[in-house]
C-alpha cells in the first residue's frame, strides 16, 4: 500500500533528526557526555555580563565569574555551555589563588596577572584543578575549556617536556570526563595527533592567520567540533577555508565581549 506523501515527508524528518549528520547532538544511550560535531556555531564571551540572547547551540563562558543561575538560563534556552578556566597558568585574581605555592608557578605568560604552572608537579595541581572542575560540575556546566594547555612551547621557567605536557592535558581530560563533562583541547596543535581521542572538541586561536587551520583536521574527521576565532584577520580573508574544513569560526576581539562576526 502506497503511504501518503505526508506521512513519507514525516517519517523522513524524524529519521534525520537522529543522523550523524546534526550538528549538536545530545548524547546517545549509554554515552553520558555531549559531543560537539563539526560546524555548529558558539559565542565565547569571557568579559562582561553575559548576553544569553545570542542565538547559537554552544555558550563558552568563564567558570569562576559566571554562576549557576546564568549556565541554567542558557540551558532553559537550549544551549550547551562550556566552562573557561586556566589550567595551565596562575591567575591572580582567582579565589584560589593562595592555594598554590610559589614553587609551581612561573614566568609570566603575556597576561597580566597570569604565569605559566609547573605541569610536571602533578601531586599539587591535581587537586588544585579537580576542585576547579568540581566547581564546574556544580555549576552545571556541559564542558571545560582548559586554557594554557601548551606550555611546554613557551618559555615558562620550567623545563618542560612534550612528554610532560602530554600527561598532563591527559590528567585534565580525565578529570573532566569523570565528572561527567566533555573537555576540550586548547591550541597545542603539535600534540593533536596524540590527544584527539582523549578530548572531545578541540578550541583553536589564529590558526587562519598563522596558516594553522589544516592541523585541526584530526578533530574533524573524528567527528568533533573545532571552535576557532580569529581577532586580526577579516571574516573575508578566512571563512572561506573555515567553511571547507567544516570549524565553527568566528571573529572576535581580544576582549571576548559579547560583540562577535561569525562565518
Amino acid at each position: 500500500m502506497k503511504r501518503p506523501l505526508l506521512l513519507v515527508a514525516l517519517l523522513l524528518l524524524i529519521a534525520g533528526c537522529s543522523t550523524a549528520s546534526d550538528p549538536d547532538p545530545d548524547p546517545g544511550p549509554g554515552e553520558s557526555r555531549w559531543r560537539p560535531r563539526p560546524g555548529v556555531a558558539w559565542q565565547w564571551q569571557l568579559t562582561g555580563r553575559v548576553d544569553t540572547s545570542v542565538d547559537v547551540p554552544v555558550y563558552d563562558i568563564d567558570g569562576f565569574d559566571q554562576s549557576r543561575s546564568v549556565v541554567s538560563a542558557l540551558h532553559d534556552k537550549g544551549r550547551k555551555v562550556i566552562c573557561y578556566l586556566s589550567t595551565g597558568a596562575w591567575e591572580d585574581w582567582r579565589p584560589d589563588a593562595g592555594e598554590f605555592p610559589e614553587s609551581v608557578i612561573g614566568r609570566g605568560n603575556g597576561w597580566e596577572g597570569e604565569r605559566w604552572l609547573d605541569i610536571r608537579a602533578v601531586d599539587v595541581l591535581e587537586p588544585l584543578m579537580a576542585d576547579r572542575l568540581d566547581m564546574c560540575r556544580e555549576k552545571g556546566f556541559d564542558a571545560v575549556e582548559p586554557d594554557n594547555m601548551d606550555g611546554y612551547r613557551n618559555r615558562t621557567g620550567f623545563e618542560l617536556t612534550a612528554a610532560d605536557q602530554l600527561r598532563y592535558n591527559r590528567l585534565i581530560a580525565g578529570l573532566a570526563h569523570e565528572r561527567g563533562m566533555s573537555v576540550g583541547l586548547k591550541n597545542d596543535l603539535d600534540q593533536i595527533p596524540e590527544l584527539v581521542g582523549d578530548f572531545d572538541f578541540a578550541v583553536n586561536e589564529q590558526c587562519a592567520q598563522y596558516g594553522e587551520c589544516g592541523d585541526m583536521k584530526p578533530f574533524i574527521d573524528a567527528g568533533k567540533a573545532v571552535f576557532h576565532v580569529e581577532y586580526e584577520l577579516p571574516t573575508s580573508r578566512f571563512c572561506a577555508e573555515s567553511r571547507r574544513l567544516r570549524l565553527s569560526s568566528m571573529l572576535k576581539r581580544y576582549e571576548l565581549g559579547v560583540w562577535r562576526e561569525a562565518c
